[in-house]
């Protein structure tokens, strides 16, 4: 790892998290990520996500890699092998491949198996601002390491029917692992994503997450938008795609009150 810039203490670590597919989860850690790091702070992505999709989302090749989280969390691969520079300064990735797939049932068995990922998280923690981890979309083991090494969750949340659905689950896994694995976890906060300010259902969404999630909920709302769904397809954080377009400015924003947070 070639990392530079200031870093002054331990870094916030977040973990981008929703048991639903599709919510724009991968997008927001890639974005968020890529917007912090034009902010000037000092940024790691951990893709935990089997299908990779944060590392693509970066332009690194998912299919040809030698080393990815697997290896640091079920080998003994340290993880500053496996950390890589990005396009955008300051970002950094750790990469995922489909090798990450076997990883669940590997876990199962193995020492230790809800905190391997605490353990790679605490070996970094002083070389970064941000450490951010995008999770599965599922409550397995994987998500189970993210929540017990995180200090907080970031939430996103799609602006349609059936929003909340699920979360209820993804709220008592989180209940469990307060109690037995990490009594400092915490909703950091929940974005609103996909939103399209044309129709009421927007809008209702955006009102119902407000009333279960209060003052937690961003004031950046992520439009939908063609420019963010392409960006991936380029291998870019929409930030470098579309610099002056909705996404990237939403998610410049969405930066701005994480920081704030902090």
């Amino acid at each position: 790892m070639s990392a530079s810039g200031p870093v002054a203490g331990r870094a916030r670590v977040l973990a981008v998290v929703n048991q639903k597919g599709g919510v724009g989860k991968s997008t927001t850690a890639v974005n968020l990520a890529a917007s912090l790091g034009e902010l000037g702070k000092k940024v790691l992505l951990i893709d935990l996500d089997p299908q990779g999709n944060a590392t693509s989302g970066f332009g690194l090749n998912k299919n040809q890699r030698q080393l990815c989280v697997y290896n640091a969390l079920l080998g003994d691969t340290d993880i500053a092998e496996i950390i890589e520079p990005v396009q955008i300064e300051h970002v950094f990735v750790v990469p995922a491949t489909i090798q990450l797939a076997g990883a669940e049932i590997e876990l199962v068995s193995a020492m230790s198996r809800e905190t391997r990922l605490k353990g790679m998280v605490d070996s970094v923690t002083h070389d970064f601002d941000f450490i951010i981890i995008d999770c599965p979309p599922s409550l397995g083991l994987l998500t189970i390491n993210a929540l017990t090494a995180t200090d907080g969750l970031l939430i996103p949340i799609q602006c349609e029917y059936y929003a909340l659905e699920g979360l209820s689950k993804l709220l008592d896994s989180v209940r469990l692992v307060k109690t037995h694995l990490n009594p400092d976890i915490e909703v950091f906060g929940v974005v609103m994503t996909m939103y399209d300010s044309r129709t009421r259902l927007a809008a209702q969404v955006v009102d119902e997450v407000r009333d279960f999630f209060e003052e937690k909920v961003f004031q950046t709302m992520i439009p939908r938008t063609v420019r963010l769904s392409e960006a991936p397809s380029f291998g870019m954080p929409v930030n470098l795609y579309d610099p002056s377009g909705k996404g990237a400015l939403a998610y410049r924003e969405l930066a701005k009150e994480v920081i704030d947070r902090v």
